[in-house]
């Protein structure tokens, strides 16, 4: 099949926004399977960067002809080695003497009106457009060393061997970011389990549960466990971690990460809502909580772009209704004079202090704690934890810390 062909008919896929953009671009990749490496690397690439730029690409795209689809991938600095004609040439010189300076913030800025207006009043002036830029960049690809297994040093020397090359990270002492976009999963390191994919700003966020050896930890809303590994690895595999989800099917991802780390202290622990009576057996007994709760992911634009277009404030909306339903629950499997932390990869406000400040007004027997005891006070705003793209070019993170009272 033609590659530009192939090409429009991806991006006709994933604009439709059924799916989440990564599963309707494997679907359509499993489909097109004659594709080779470089081709789908090419698509891929274009595809993400048209979903974070789409709307003002939707608005520079109306002065031009022919399949939207076609007009959309000829704006995307990925797909220039498509072949354009003379009249495509014409329209897409037009098009970059544009003042885009004067087009209004959120359409220059692709950003939903909600949005952006949300986002304006968190971050005003100068640095809503710092961040909203910094959002419209591809993510960094990092990686966790296993300490458990390996040091960073002879981690990235093991990469290197492999012709995979990878910086330390001085924010937290266990991350390497990637240069390029190679095949980890093939290398020799990955397959040992010595290192693991995650986010560096994901990793120092667990420096905010401080778990110890031999503790009892919850990760409530584990997911496919990445912040479950890394607790796991900075209690040496002492203690017991439970891993908690209400989908079987992310707990299953779970299991092959948990086989290569050699980690033999963490519990797998389905439930079916965050009041399930199994949880019972695990009121007050926690040494440590952490709720990484359901949210809003719009502080990972830049991996998922495709979560503004599918987002409302209506959503946010429940989210939020879920998100104070589900730390209320966590809270009491903490046992006296242990530790919750709540987080979230979200931006808004509704959904980060507006959580933690009325878990503060419902629950007196609790006391809030400064997370400039356990991470340098440079990813602190106040009394939280806040990592944001376009100053820790992390993921952006938001999480608080309680102590429960000894009774």
């Amino acid at each position: 099949m033609n590659l530009a062909l192939s090409l429009e008919q991806a991006l006709a896929a994933v604009l439709r926004l059924e799916l989440p953009a990564d599963r309707a671009l494997s679907e359509f990749f499993r489909r097109n399977h004659s594709l080779g490496r470089r081709d789908r690397g090419m698509i891929a690439e274009t595809v993400f960067d048209v979903l974070r730029n789409r709307r003002l690409y939707a608005h520079l795209a109306q002065s031009g002809k022919g399949r939207l689809e076609r007009r959309l991938a000829l704006l995307s600095p990925a797909a220039a080695g498509i072949a354009r004609s003379a009249e495509e040439q014409e329209w897409l010189a037009a098009v970059a003497s544009v003042p885009l300076a004067e087009l209004a913030p959120a359409l220059r800025q692709s950003l939903p009106d909600w949005l952006a207006e949300r986002l304006q009043q968190a971050f005003p002036g100068e640095e809503f457009e710092s961040l909203a830029r910094a959002l419209l960049r591809p993510a960094p690809l990092d990686l966790r060393v296993n300490l458990a297994r390996t040091s960073r040093d002879a981690a990235r020397e093991a990469l290197r061997a492999e012709g995979i090359e990878a910086e330390p990270l001085a924010m937290v002492e266990t991350a390497l970011r990637v240069l390029g976009k190679p095949a980890l999963e093939r290398c020799t390191p990955f397959l040992r389990g010595e290192v693991e994919v995650q986010d560096a700003g994901s990793q120092l966020l667990t420096r905010l549960v401080a778990p110890r050896r031999g503790q009892t930890v919850v990760d409530f809303c584990a997911g496919a466990g990445g912040k479950t590994l890394a607790l796991a690895a900075a209690m040496r595999s002492t203690g017991q971690i439970f891993a908690c989800d209400v989908s079987g099917t992310r707990l299953r991802r779970m299991k092959p990460r948990l086989a290569r780390s050699g980690a033999t202290n963490v519990q797998p622990f389905g439930i079916d809502s965050e009041s399930d009576p199994k949880l019972a057996r695990l009121a007050g007994r926690a040494d440590a909580v952490l709720v990484d709760a359901p949210c809003s992911g719009t502080g990972t634009l830049r991996r998922n772009p495709d979560l503004k277009w599918r987002l409302d404030p209506a959503d946010v909306q429940r989210l939020v209704l879920t998100q104070n339903s589900i730390l209320a629950e966590a809270a009491k499997l903490v046992k006296s004079g242990g530790v919750l932390v709540y987080a979230t990869c979200s931006l808004l406000a509704e959904e980060n202090e507006g959580v933690a400040a009325r878990f503060d007004g419902e629950h007196p027997g609790w006391e809030r704690d400064d997370p400039r005891q356990h991470v340098d006070p440079e990813f602190c705003s106040g009394m939280a934890l806040r990592l944001l793209a376009h100053r820790h070019d992390t993921d952006c993170f938001f999480a608080a810390r309680w102590t429960r009272r000894e009774r």
